[in-house]
């Protein structure tokens, strides 16, 4: 296990996150119509706001008709589509008095191609062709690859991202495939930014284990939830959800936060909705990102309404109706109990998963998760067969709170039931 190097913000070991995509939320699609749902959010539950990124997009090589949010003209400019800088703060403002933090997407590997950098600053500032022009990342044919052996990109960096923590009151940044940036810049940044406003909070889109060294509070979780589309489709079982477990414990910090998650927008435009790519186990996988070992949990929009549908990436696709339902009454109880119970805290505030042995492992997960004046226990049926479950739950029988209903109920000393394809229960006390 590797040294733990990071002292997390006080808010977040209990936290909820949700990936807000401004195009898509309202029938509007601007900052000001988003801002009107924050108090609907806030009220079910959710502690922080991850906003896509918000900045001026390019127009060269453009896909679609409004183009990738990650194809940045302007790090320090408002995109005209959703409003202007004002609405913005008006937005942060309103998230603030309701108690939620603002997290801005952070794109530091590349800009657009016709990026307001490629006319200001020297060539150097980015990676070139033979023929002089801005090479291209990986297939993303309508961004420009920034120089990071250049230190002066750094400092144009850090600069620009100081400028929204320190004259617009972010609160942090998910930065965008943080991997493909040099750690040593990460650890520089945070440093910096950390300096301005120790409550910083930094996201990366990647799980490599550096990232952890002085640089971020939470990283993705990819692997797992790939394995958990798998088990779902009945690709792999539960033995290997499992060995990742403990896999991971030998491999991070003890304070590294792992973000979980059944969708988010990459996972949503380019493999499908949830429901799609989930099917009948899409409820227990949900719970599941609620009760793994330090994990945050991630809900994108439209989730909270159990919207099946893939959004369109490049164009105006919005939320068609947009109302609370019987999803948004799962979301609702599952977020209680993570904010109730300090067993369920991320980082290493959070009890460690302790296995109750039962007869079926391939197909079930039966585990507890305790810290002093909390428990958690979770039975998971994560197959999709009805298994005849046989175990002995031994000093953690007892009388429990059913978390999904709300009912008294006695944890028997040896139990012995059906349990229904991609059944569960959470118990708490």
């Amino acid at each position: 296990m590797q040294k733990n190097t990071t002292k997390h913000r006080e808010w977040s070991y209990s936290a909820v996150l949700y990936e807000m995509n401004i195009r898509q939320l309202t029938p509007q699609g601007t900052l000001r119509a988003a801002e009107q749902k924050l108090e609907s959010l806030r009220e079910l539950g959710i502690d922080a706001i991850w906003l896509m990124p918000i900045y001026p997009i390019g127009e060269e090589g453009r896909k679609g008709s409004l183009g990738s949010y990650y194809s940045i003209r302007d790090y320090k400019a408002v995109n005209p589509e959703f409003g202007e800088m004002a609405d913005l703060d008006s937005f942060v403002k309103r998230a603030h008095s309701l108690g939620m933090k603002v997290l801005l997407d952070w794109v530091a590997n590349h800009t657009a191609r016709d990026a307001k950098w490629l006319k200001t600053k020297p060539a150097d500032w980015y990676e070139r062709e033979e023929d002089g022009s801005a090479k291209v990342p990986w297939d993303w044919t309508d961004t420009a690859k920034l120089n990071y052996a250049n230190r002066d990109v750094w400092r144009g960096q850090i600069e620009a991202m100081r400028f929204w923590v320190e004259q617009h009151d972010i609160d942090g940044f998910r930065c965008d495939m943080a991997m493909l940036v040099p750690i040593e810049f990460w650890q520089e940044a945070s440093a910096v930014l950390h300096a301005i406003k120790p409550d910083i909070f930094m996201l990366a889109e990647a799980e490599e284990l550096n990232l952890f060294d002085r640089a971020f509070d939470m990283g993705y979780a990819w692997e797992i939830h790939h394995m958990m589309c798998d088990i779902a489709h009945g690709e792999r079982r539960v033995w290997d959800l499992r060995n990742t477990m403990y896999a991971d414990r030998e491999k991070y910090p003890s304070s590294a936060m792992r973000m979980m998650f059944t969708s988010n927008h990459d996972e949503n435009s380019w493999s499908g909705s949830e429901f799609y790519r989930f099917g009948p186990a899409l409820e227990v996988m949900t719970a599941l990102t609620f009760v793994w070992e330090a994990a945050m949990p991630l809900i994108y929009t439209g989730q909270e309404i159990g919207y099946d549908h893939t959004f369109a990436f490049f164009d105006r696709d919005p939320i068609k109706q947009y109302e609370f339902n019987e999803h948004t009454e799962i979301y609702r109880k599952l977020i209680a109990l993570k904010h109730s119970q300090a067993a369920l805290q991320a980082g290493e505030r959070g009890g460690r998963t302790i296995e109750i042995e039962n007869n079926a492992k391939d197909c079930m997960m039966t585990f507890v998760r305790e810290v002093e004046g909390s428990r958690v226990v979770a039975i998971m049926n994560l197959s999709p067969y009805t298994i005849h479950a046989s175990f002995n739950n031994g000093i953690y029988a007892g009388e429990y709170t059913n978390a999904m209903t709300g009912e008294r109920c006695i944890l028997p000393l040896h139990l012995e039931q059906d349990i229904e394809p991609w059944g569960y229960t959470l118990l708490y006390k």
